[in-house]
């Protein structure tokens, strides 16, 4: 099915901020939706450069460097259980979990500058204590097993999520991965379907600096004159040279190269037969409308058929419309290329962490804080074949909304994408939280 595709630029609060002062459009959606992260850092890098936070040692500062920011309540109760309550906990074999658990310490003890917007997270100084804690191990990075589940054990404690009326939160999971493409840095032949990095005079306005309670809302736009309008339309773009940015590379297929921007990142396999990676950098604000509704309702084929493999047997048939039917989605998502080396990484969520197959979700940070590690207790993608394990709360998602709701990363390529496309199963989730911190909470 098409869902999983359908899901992948807009952040809630951008949506909402856009459709209040940019007069955006309803979101049309088919399914899950996780979202591509803002552009962060959390240093200042030398020009031209990003910080690859898994790179990086783990550093923890002393606790009182770290600040003691404002409580933001959390719209879920929580109760506190035994690790034995927790289903399936014991056959979790802890694979790359202890990796994903120190990148997840270093996102919480790295410095904060004002370029990282994030709407709630865990607090770095109830985090303190277990991160200095997992330094000091010395534990090898693809360290699983007993050796993990002891540490965990010692400095965490499960709290069961409930929804607002005290009951055990149960909730809807979707999955989503990280696509493959086929591109040139040159236009010719096939290659003809850009991928664009961001514009230079794409404005993104951060309405938190004016209204602290809109911190981590931001609009996109351009000048015009002392005006600041709606940036251009995938449309506008497409037609007026002059208008369009630096391209990346060109893709050898519309389709793909669509899908690619609505999964947010992705790699794209050059001709020489390297393999670049294609993180997400920005988009331009306008709201997402779904190619697949348009096929259905211009009666070319039945909504239930609209894969991405029919919607690409279609473009190939109809060459002449293929532009017509990308222009449908005004939205479009630009580009950065990254240098991740790590095969099992993926690209960086909500939350400026490099996600890792199978053990990171997207969340409702209402909920869940990001960098909150999680137990996921779900099915394997139409089945009732348990899905059980620890995960990290790394990403979020416009459609990713309630108690217990999630978006699990199932990571790269055709394998992924099939089962990310098969998921909608339901789950629940227990929160894994300092053991001397008392209850989950936001900053």
């Amino acid at each position: 099915m098409i869902a999983v595709w359908i899901n992948r630029h807009f952040r809630a609060d951008l949506v909402s901020m856009n459709k209040a002062l940019l007069s955006a459009c309803t979101l049309a959606m088919l399914a899950a939706c996780s979202s591509v992260p803002l552009p962060e850092t959390t240093e200042t890098p030398p020009a031209g450069t990003s910080v690859d936070i898994a790179s990086q040692p783990l550093r923890v500062p002393a606790l009182t460097a770290l600040p003691e920011t404002a409580v933001r309540p959390l719209a879920g109760r929580f109760v506190r259980a035994d690790w034995g309550a927790l289903p399936g906990w014991a056959a979790d074999d802890l694979r790359h979990v202890w990796k994903g658990f120190i990148n997840n310490c270093k996102g919480l003890m790295r410095p904060v500058s004002g370029s990282l917007v994030v709407p709630a997270r865990a607090a770095p100084r109830a985090w303190q204590p277990v991160c200095q804690a997992a330094a000091q191990l010395g534990l090898d990075a693809d360290a699983g097993g007993e050796p993990v589940r002891q540490f965990l054990h010692q400095h965490l404690q499960p709290w069961r999520l409930l929804d607002a009326a005290g009951q055990a939160a149960e909730n809807t999971v979707t999955g989503y991965y990280e696509p493959l493409i086929h591109a040139s840095r040159t236009r010719g032949g096939a290659y003809q379907w850009p991928l664009y990095a961001p514009p230079a005079d794409l404005l993104t306005i951060d309405l938190g600096t004016v209204y602290p309670e809109l911190a981590g809302k931001r609009i996109r736009g351009k000048l015009e004159g002392r005006r600041v309008v709606p940036y251009d339309t995938r449309a506008q773009i497409a037609e007026d040279p002059a208008r369009q940015p630096a391209v990346i590379v060109w893709a050898n297929d519309p389709v793909e190269a669509f899908f690619l921007q609505i999964q947010g990142s992705g790699r794209a396999q050059l001709p020489d037969g390297s393999v670049i990676r294609l993180a997400y950098a920005d988009h331009n604000g306008r709201p997402y409308a779904s190619v697949g509704k348009w096929l259905a309702d211009q009666g070319q084929m039945p909504l239930a058929q609209t894969s991405m493999q029919n919607i690409k047997r279609w473009a190939q048939q109809h060459p002449e419309r293929v532009q017509q039917m990308l222009n449908v989605n005004t939205a479009m998502v630009f580009f950065s290329e990254s240098s991740g080396t790590d095969p099992e990484l993926g690209p960086k969520g909500a939350y400026g962490i490099p996600l890792m197959a199978q053990r990171a979700i997207a969340v409702d940070t209402t909920f869940v804080p990001l960098g909150t590690p999680v137990f996921l207790s779900t099915t394997y993608p139409a089945s009732t074949q348990p899905l059980q394990r620890l995960v990290f709360a790394q990403d979020t998602g416009a459609a990713i909304k309630g108690a217990a709701r999630a978006d699990f990363y199932w990571g790269f390529g055709d394998e992924a994408g099939a089962q990310a496309g098969r998921m909608k199963q339901r789950g629940q989730m227990w929160l894994l939280w300092p053991a001397q911190a008392g209850a989950p909470t936001a900053r």
